[in-house]
């Protein structure tokens, strides 16, 4: 938390004041606060254009915050797996376990070196493919510096662009649609699973290849999940109204990437505010999920809406324990995801409480619906918005930049504090006593 503080405050000083970052007049320091803390908690909501109101230089300033920002959670939350897992002493043995459970077959000692290599392998790669595919339009020396910002800002998930309109202007570019996508999942589906997907690939000839954890198999098909069934649907609420211009391929890629966005990535391809409250409703929901345990995305995070939801299955076919995959899932871990998911339900309702209450006080009235997309969007660290961010009232503002920052680092404060928690649990319970629901 403090290193993240410590580089928002340094991000925000060096913007207020550092000279040829700007080519339109010097923010307000609430202003480079917002544009800082969005930029280090990888949201991408945005106050001032970072096309035209940014130098070449305040680009490259807002990136390097960015890139910290992603690889400092996943360093971070790497760290922590080590230090939890490291044998410190014999009180540590229970939180050995529980740091390496989901996936057991990872070495976490070198966790944090693989975490910066495969983070900027594929940000070269999609770098590269970026450029292939927007070179022949706008030629080399106009596409290298864009498809290098894009494909750090997709991978860390933050959503800044070096345009105007985000990735409308390449509605018709499903090359573009596709590569940004992938960098999108491959930064929202975490290391380890990439870790396991790679241990699997290179050991798919031995007569003992390697199996992916149940973790890793949970990521992958609540992600796929996610990103199959709202497809079709995106298509059918906007099939008339937003994609109505497009062709049918334009379409088919448009929908896809209206799955694929609200993984905490922030790009976009169609005006949320033309967009029908079906679609930003969705939008909403899939906001909330967010991406995997231990990725550049934020959100609630998949594997805890997958267990709450297997939970509930379970529960109604009069299982006692929750079931995946042929496996049983601990009790402990299916508390804690409810845990979180309670903790994270209700600050997101208190979320939106808050930015009505203070635009309403600065006399701002508007939809409820766009207020609730940019707060839930604000605390999953998404960067979507229905328009409504460069008009935000100051306090407004000032909720907003909490809303970012709580939501990036407290989901790891609260994960951190539920299992440390397991290795203090005292020698008495109190009396039972029943209460009734339903």
């Amino acid at each position: 938390m403090g290193s993240f503080l410590l580089l928002i405050t340094l991000g925000t000083l060096g913007l207020k004041f550092l000279p040829g970052l700007r080519t339109a007049e010097a923010l307000s320091f609430t202003d480079s606060l917002f544009m800082t803390t969005s930029a280090v908690c990888v949201t991408g909501l945005s106050v001032s254009d970072l096309a035209t109101e940014f130098s070449l230089g305040g680009q490259v300033f807002m990136l390097v915050l960015v890139q910290l920002g992603g690889l400092g959670m996943l360093a971070f939350t790497s760290l922590l797996i080590q230090v939890l897992g490291f044998r410190l002493s014999l009180g540590a043995e229970s939180l050995t376990y529980e740091a390496q459970r989901g996936a057991p077959t990872v070495n976490v000692r070198h966790l944090t070196r693989d975490v910066v290599l495969y983070t900027f392998m594929i940000e070269v790669i999609g770098a590269i493919a970026l450029m292939i595919a927007w070179g022949p339009r706008d030629g080399i020396d106009q596409a290298w510096w864009p498809s290098v910002f894009h494909a750090v800002s997709a991978f860390c998930n933050a959503g800044f662009s070096t345009h105007s309109d985000s990735l409308m202007g390449f509605q018709s570019s499903p090359m573009t649609i596709m590569i940004v996508s992938a960098l999108i999942i491959a930064g929202g589906i975490s290391f380890v699973t990439m870790e396991e997907l790679w241990l699997s690939l290179r050991t798919r000839k031995r007569t003992r290849p390697h199996r992916l954890s149940l973790h890793s198999r949970l990521v992958l098909c609540v992600t796929a999940i996610l990103l199959i069934v709202p497809w079709p649907m995106f298509a059918a609420f906007e099939w008339y109204g937003t994609l109505n211009e497009m062709s049918l391929v334009d379409k088919f890629f448009n929908s896809m990437f209206l799955s694929v966005t609200p993984r905490t990535a922030g790009f976009n391809t169609i005006d949320y505010a033309a967009a029908s409250d079906s679609t930003n409703f969705l939008t909403i929901l899939l906001m909330t999920v967010g991406g995997s345990p231990g990725s550049t995305a934020g959100g609630m995070k998949t594997t805890t809406f997958a267990l709450v939801v297997l939970m509930a299955w379970s529960r109604i076919r009069g299982h006692e324990t929750t079931l995946f995959a042929n496996r049983s899932i601990p009790s402990d871990t299916i508390q804690r995801a409810i845990g979180l998911t309670v903790v994270a339900v209700s600050l997101m309702a208190i979320a939106v409480f808050a930015l009505a209450i203070t635009d309403e006080v600065a006399g701002q009235r508007g939809h409820f619906l766009t207020r609730m997309f940019e707060a839930v969007s604000a605390f999953n660290t998404v960067g979507l918005s229905m328009n409504l961010t460069p008009e935000l009232s100051y306090c407004g503002r000032l909720v907003t930049i909490v809303l970012m920052f709580v939501g990036r680092v407290g989901p790891l404060m609260l994960a951190s504090a539920l299992v440390i928690g397991r290795g203090h649990r005292g020698h008495f319970r109190y009396a039972y006593e029943d209460v009734a629901i339903g």
